[in-house]
């Protein structure tokens, strides 16, 4: 037999291996385009999932958005979260959580102030303050949150006391969120002599205490209150009443004094000499003739000696 392999099969069996070859090109390319796309869709559902975390991260992450809590100058006790007025040594502690939007906090302040102050300057009691914003949380806005920030920053100014008075004697109806503007609590600082400084106004604005404030409100959540104005005297509820004896300018005055009896008056200095108590600033606005409850219903402001009407404190429910 001959070896010479017929001029017709050789080139048609090199045309087969020819097709063969670029089969296999062809394959291969598919196969690689394949994984190439694969690898474009997880690295594209990568950052999806990235993009959403980073979102979810900027709208619902609390510590990213408000930033540290940082406490006012010379604010104490735990967590730096209380605001004392009057002398370190006052054989008395009044505790008083409140809210700037709460009514019944104006109501309690406008009526007790000058009484409280007496005794704040005469070493009898030491007033701690604590701040709240559940009125943000019951009717929307930001006033309380906006106030409580202002008077953290009048802390750090030393003037605390009676920018706290001005904040009550000038307060809005409840449903009003005038504290929501800075510019409205910067204006009402310049009733307070020395107050309203290119400093004041920074930390105003650029809400400098509000994660502080907020630590504050969360501490009030937890503590089992049952809203504003809670008011404890040497760690008993006296608002708004005590052994069945309604609050009022006496009554307090009397409670204080049975309390200190056989104790020596505080003698420690108040942070700011120049805020003898926690009233002097306001004392020239008038308390108001009535208040509204958190439900919207009208409460008397006790005037005077007479006793209060008791007046439920806000309902610290909200969101």
């Amino acid at each position: 037999m001959s070896d010479k392999i017929p001029e017709g099969n050789r080139s048609a069996r090199e045309r087969l291996a020819r097709q063969r070859e670029q089969e296999k090109g062809r394959e291969k390319r598919r196969r690689t385009l394949i994984v190439a796309s694969a690898v474009v869709g997880v690295l594209a559902l990568a950052a999806v999932v990235g993009l959403i975390a980073a979102n979810v991260s900027k709208d619902g992450g609390e510590d990213t958005a408000s930033g540290p809590a940082i406490a006012p100058s010379g604010a104490s006790g735990e967590d730096a979260l209380t605001l004392p007025v009057g002398a370190a040594d006052a054989p008395s502690t009044l505790t008083i959580w409140e809210d700037f939007r709460c009514p019944v906090c104006a109501q309690f302040e406008n009526a007790l102030r000058d009484t409280v102050s007496e005794l704040v300057n005469d070493g009898q009691v030491r007033v701690e303050y604590h701040l709240a914003t559940i009125i943000d949380g019951n009717l929307g806005g930001s006033g309380s949150l906006r106030a409580a920030n202002a008077a953290a920053c009048a802390q750090d100014a030393g003037k605390f006391a009676p920018y706290h008075d001005v904040l009550f004697s000038n307060q809005p109806p409840e449903p009003d969120d005038a504290y929501g503007k800075n510019s409205r609590l910067i204006e009402l600082a310049g009733k307070v002599q020395g107050l309203d400084t290119p400093e004041f106004r920074s930390c105003v604005e650029d809400g400098d205490h509000d994660s502080w404030v907020k630590k504050s409100d969360t501490a009030f959540r937890k503590g089992g209150f049952q809203g504003t104005p809670t008011v404890l005297l040497n760690g008993e509820s006296v608002f708004p009443s005590k052994d069945g004896e309604q609050i009022s300018p006496a009554a307090l005055k009397k409670w204080i004094l049975a309390a200190n009896k056989g104790k020596k008056p505080g003698t420690a200095a108040p942070s700011d000499p120049d805020a003898p108590g926690p009233s002097s600033a306001a004392s020239s606005s008038a308390s108001p003739e009535g208040s509204a409850t958190a439900d919207g219903s009208a409460t008397p402001s006790p005037q005077g000696d007479e006793p209060a009407d008791p007046a439920a404190p806000s309902s610290a429910a909200g969101s």
